[in-house]
């Protein structure tokens, strides 16, 4: 998995895509920077990053679920058992 960290320089081959933007967002970022794809690397990087710390965060609460639910159901049997019609 690459490192997506800001801090790191970008080891992999880039290669141009395209992009749309409005014309006024352009004239904006005009005078906030002078290289526009640097700024949106940067900024995608740090995208990235908290989209894969989010999605881990989900999994790891989701997995604290079913722990959580497995030492219930350990420990107390399950609820459907009073009302099985079998």
């Amino acid at each position: 998995m690459p490192d997506y960290s800001p801090n790191t320089p970008a080891i992999s081959r880039k290669r141009p895509v395209n992009l749309t933007l409005s014309e006024s967002l352009i004239v904006d970022l005009k005078g906030c920077t002078s290289n526009l794809s640097a700024t949106a690397e940067v900024l995608l990087t740090a995208f990235v990053v908290e989209q894969k710390q989010a999605r881990a965060l989900r999994q790891d609460q989701a997995a604290q679920a079913v722990e959580e639910w497995n030492a219930l159901h350990d420990a107390q049997g399950s609820f459907a058992d009073e009302h099985s019609t079998l």
